[in-house]
């Protein structure tokens, strides 16, 4: 690619991004704990990615952001249809609940879908990575699964799990 083509093109993504944060900071402004029905809740972020379910009948909406984003939300109805809790996951206390074990759905149900996955045939391994920023710098988080689909390590940048 030329220089000239790929400065456009980071500088058209970097834009992207920053139009995608400020669209989801405005939705959040527009929404109300307590207050702000499913109904809203999907009219300002469209439909979820995937619906969990909860106790209670209440249920959590899963809004993807990756890969060109740097946020991933669970947004929680409760059974009265209110909006009980929004969250932005990709943080780092949403990351250390990652342990060692846990089950790729379990992951999922954390931290919502991963911006990319690679999967090692010959490690018999899968990785999962999140993108994401602590406000100045651009991060990876990353989950390592064996075959069948366990963590066996997380971490990010200088942040590292390690297993038994």
């Amino acid at each position: 690619m030329q220089p000239t083509r790929w400065i456009k093109s980071v500088g058209a993504a970097a834009l992207a991004l920053l139009a995608l944060a400020g669209c989801d900071e405005q939705r959040i402004r527009e929404l109300e704990e307590g207050v702000s029905t499913e109904a809203q809740v999907r009219e300002r972020f469209g439909e979820p990615d995937r619906i969990w379910p909860e106790d209670g009948g209440a249920r959590t909406l899963e809004y993807n952001r990756q890969p060109a984003g740097r946020r991933n939300y669970m947004i929680t109805i409760g059974p009265d249809g209110r909006m009980r809790a929004l969250q932005q996951v990709l943080a780092p206390h949403h990351f250390d609940r990652i342990q060692p074990g846990m089950h790729e759905d379990q992951v999922r149900r954390l931290l919502g879908r991963p911006g990319k996955r690679a999967t090692y045939d010959l490690k018999q391994q899968t990785e999962w990575d999140w993108f994401w920023s602590d406000g100045t710098r651009e991060m990876i988080f990353t989950v390592v699964f064996d075959d069948a689909g366990r963590v066996i390590r997380s971490g990010g940048n200088e942040r590292l799990h390690e297993g038994p």
